[in-house]
């Protein structure tokens, strides 16, 4: 298991370089997170969108690039372009670049592409947890706006497979809420104690679940003792269900934008993960999420 992300990055750098098809690619921060990666041989990017626009930013950031550049004349096309050389072989993960997570959501799921495995495709973010000294998964903070408890059992299943072929052998998920106990009138604390019994019966394979649990007893051993919280779950989470994706952005850009914590983050459940930051994310952050990726295809081959 990894210890934190430096280690998947060093882990990413062990296996040949991946063909990255990057769809609305003239974008500095973008393009200095493609710089990082490739001058640590984790990808080769091929730059999609407004050549000129690449161009420049190539030229302002003295990043001698000398991959394939192609040019398109829209958002929307980049995004096609970028699915068209992923089901061609031609490359073999996309990421979003300067243009709306809709937009590039939208080519992949398209059927000519075959990228689609009639699986719920979720949000899975990586982040180090600087006082407790570890990795922890969140999800789903970016893709699904209030799943039901079907779509929840599917979320959960995404971020397990991630959280496995990370090292974790059986993750631990704490399906959050503001409460421990059921309330009849918090629905997330009942979605949460359903699929609690349904993993204890094996319907959700595995994956350890117990909640309903607040943040900090969720994260922190303390919290959950002072609670007098008895759990296999409590303070050694890791995976956090957030309850809708309100819930999920607040809780991402509290922790990375706000408290500055490392994170990576991709969309699973197609064919090939999508390589996926917000738009304003930090550098080091879409470097962390290449390498993410990275080394889950390469783990799940």
């Amino acid at each position: 298991m990894f210890k934190n992300i430096e280690e998947i990055i060093e882990e990413a750098k062990k296996t040949p370089p991946l063909r990255l098809a990057v769809a609305a690619a003239g974008d500095p921060l973008v393009l200095k997170s493609l710089q990082q990666a490739q001058q640590r041989g984790l990808v080769k990017p091929v730059l999609i969108g407004e050549r000129q626009r690449i161009e420049e930013v190539l030229k302002d950031l003295d990043y001698d690039f000398n991959g394939e550049i192609i040019a398109t004349g829209s958002n929307r096309e980049s995004a096609r372009v970028a699915m068209e050389l992923i089901a061609a072989g031609r490359a073999d993960l996309p990421m979003k670049g300067l243009l709306s997570t809709k937009a590039i959501l939208k080519a992949m799921l398209a059927e000519e592409y075959g990228l689609r495995q009639g699986r719920l495709l979720s949000l899975v973010t990586l982040i180090y947890l600087d006082k407790e000294k570890r990795l922890i998964l969140m999800t789903d903070g970016g893709m699904n706006i209030a799943p039901n408890l079907e779509e929840k059992v599917e979320i959960i299943n995404n971020a397990v497979e991630v959280a496995r072929a990370l090292g974790f052998e059986k993750p631990r998920v704490a399906p959050l809420a503001a409460v421990e106990k059921v309330n009849p009138a918090m629905p997330a604390t009942l979605d949460a104690a359903i699929l609690s019994k349904m993993a204890d019966r094996g319907q959700i394979k595995n994956a350890i679940i117990d909640g309903p649990l607040a943040l900090d007893n969720a994260i922190s051993i303390e919290a959950a003792r002072h609670k007098g919280i008895d759990s296999p779950v409590a303070g050694r989470a890791d995976i956090l269900l957030v309850p809708d994706i309100e819930a999920g952005n607040i809780l991402y850009k509290s922790l990375v934008f706000y408290s500055g914590l490392k994170a990576a983050s991709l969309v699973y459940g197609a064919r090939v993960p999508l390589v996926i930051t917000s738009r304003a994310d930090r550098v080091e952050t879409k470097l962390n999420s290449i390498a993410l990726a990275k080394v889950v295809v390469e783990r799940m081959r």
